[in-house]
C-alpha cells in the first residue's frame, strides 16, 4: 500500500490493492466480484470541480468511479473488508483487503477525504445563488479515524445509513494468497485464490533504491492511461447519444415532410373540385338567363334558385376546409423548420465528439508507449545492476580464497 503527493498533473494522493465487489442489484443481499483480481484502488482530488473521487480500473474497464460527498458512510464489516454505498452511482461498493492493517489505513484516507469535502462545502462563497469552489488543503496528520478504527465502523456525514451485507469469505493463508469465496448467479458457490503479498510489488523490497524513480514514472503512466481511457469512454457513451438524438430528429422531419406533402396533395385536389363547381355554377347561371328569357317559368326559375344556393353552400363549405388545410400546411412548415434548426446543433456536436475521441485514442496510445518505454528501461536497468552485483561476488570470493592462502602461508 502507498500513499503519494501531487508532484505533477493528477496524481493519486492515495492507493492501495484490494478485491472490489458491487453489491446484486437484483436481490440487494449478496455480492458480485467486479474484478477478477486485487486491483489498485485510488484516490483523487479533480481541482477543477473540487471533488474528491475514488477511481479503480482493471483493464479498460472502470470497476469503481465514486464521487466522495459528506454524508458518505464507510463500515467496516469484518477484519479485512468494508463497504460504502454511493447514491450517485445508485450501488453500494465493497472492498476486500489482504491485512486489517490495509483496511484501517483506506477507512483512515477515507474520513481525511470526507472531511476535506465537508470543508470544501462549508468555505464555497455563494454569489447570486451559486457556490464557487475553493481548493481544499488536506493533512494526513488531522484524521479523526485513528481514535475510531478500532470500534470497527466509520460513520460520515450525519443521517445517513445504508444496508450491511455479510462480507465475502476471504481467509488469507500463510503464504500469503487470500481465497474468496462468491455467490454466482445460479446460486453456486465459486472459490477463487489471488496473490495478496505486499512483496510484489518492488516500492517495498528493502534496498531496491535505483528503481524508485522508475516505479514513479511508471505510476504516472498508468494513471494517465487509466485516465484517458475512462475519459475515452464517456466521450463514447456521449456520441451514442448525441447519434441516437439526430437519428431521431431525422425520424421526425421525414414524417413531417410526408405529412406536409399529403396535404399539399390534399389542398391541390380540394383547389380543382372548387375551381369545377364554380364552373359549373356559371353554367347554371347561364342557363338559368336562357330558360327565363326563352320561357319566363317561374317554376324553372324557382328550382334554379334552389340549386345555385345549394352550390354556394358547398362553394363556401370548401372554402372553408381549404382555408384549414392552409394554416395546417403553415404549421407543419414551422415544425418541418425547427426539426432542421435542432438537428444542425446535434451533427456538430458528434463531429466534435468524433474529434475528441480521435485526440483521446491517440493520447492513450502515447501513454502506453511511455509505460512501454519505461518498462523496458527498467528491465534493462535491473538487468545491469544484476551484472554488477555477479562481478562483485566473484571479486569478493577471489578476495577470500587469497586471504586464505596468506593465512595459511603465515601460520606456516
Amino acid at each position: 500500500m502507498t500513499s503519494g503527493k501531487e508532484t505533477m498533473g493528477e496524481q493519486p494522493i492515495f492507493t492501495c490493492k484490494a478485491h472490489v465487489f458491487h453489491i446484486d442489484p437484483k436481490t440487494k443481499r449478496s455480492w458480485i466480484p467486479a474484478s477478477s483480481s486485487a486491483v489498485s484502488v485510488s484516490f483523487f482530488y479533480d481541482s477543477t470541480r473540487n471533488l474528491y473521487r475514488i477511481i479503480s480500473v482493471e483493464g479498460t474497464k472502470a470497476v469503481i468511479n465514486s464521487t466522495i460527498t459528506p454524508n458518505m458512510t464507510f463500515t467496516k464489516t469484518s477484519q479485512k473488508f468494508g463497504q460504502w454505498s454511493d447514491v450517485r452511482a445508485n450501488t453500494v461498493y465493497g472492498l476486500g483487503f489482504a491485512t486489517e492493517v490495509e483496511l484501517n489505513k483506506f477507512i483512515e484516507k477515507f474520513q481525511e477525504v470526507k472531511e476535506a469535502t465537508r470543508l470544501v462545502g462549508n468555505n464555497k462563497p455563494t454569489t447570486n445563488g451559486q457556490s464557487t469552489g475553493v481548493t481544499p488543503v488536506t493533512s494526513a496528520n488531522a484524521s479523526p479515524v485513528s481514535t475510531r478504527a478500532a470500534s470497527g465502523s466509520v460513520q460520515v456525514g450525519q443521517g445517513d445509513s445504508q444496508q450491511l451485507l455479510e462480507p465475502p469469505g476471504a481467509h488469507l493463508n500463510n503464504s500469503g494468497t487470500a481465497t474468496i469465496k462468491v455467490e454466482g448467479e445460479g446460486g453456486t458457490s465459486h472459490v477463487r485464490s489471488q496473490s495478496l503479498s505486499a512483496g510484489e510489488s518492488p516500492k517495498h523490497q528493502v534496498g531496491d533504491k535505483s528503481s524508485a524513480p522508475l516505479g514513479s514514472g511508471e505510476a504516472q503512466l498508468k494513471y494517465e492511461n487509466d485516465r484517458l481511457k475512462l475519459a475515452l469512454a464517456q466521450s463514447s457513451a456521449n456520441a451514442k447519444k448525441w447519434e441516437v438524438e439526430l437519428a431521431t430528429l431525422k425520424s421526425n422531419n421525414v414524417r413531417l415532410t410526408s405529412a406536409l406533402q399529403e396535404s399539399t396533395a390534399n389542398v391541390e385536389e380540394w383547389k380543382r373540385q372548387l375551381q369545377s363547381y364554380k364552373e359549373e355554377n356559371q353554367r347554371l347561371k347561364t342557363r338559368y338567363l336562357e330558360l327565363e328569357a326563352a320561357k319566363g317559368s317561374t317554376e324553372a326559375a324557382v328550382e334554379l334558385r334552389k340549386e345555385l344556393a345549394t352550390l354556394r353552400l358547398r362553394i363556401e363549405t370548401m372554402e372553408g376546409e381549404i382555408s384549414t388545410k392552409d394554416e395546417e400546411i403553415k404549421r407543419l412548415n414551422m415544425l418541418k423548420q425547427q426539426q432542421q434548426q435542432n438537428a444542425a446543433p446535434a451533427e456538430e456536436r458528434i463531429k466534435s465528439l468524433q474529434q475528441d475521441n480521435a485526440e483521446l485514442q491517440a493520447a492513450m496510445s502515447l501513454a502506453q508507449a511511455q509505460l512501454e518505454t519505461a518498462l523496458a528501461a527498467q528491465d534493462s536497468q535491473r538487468r545491469v545492476i544484476d551484472t554488477l552485483n555477479n562481478q562483485l561476488a566473484g571479486r569478493i570470493q577471489e578476495l577470500t580464497m587469497i586471504h586464505q592462502e596468506m593465512t595459511t602461508a603465515l601460520q606456516t
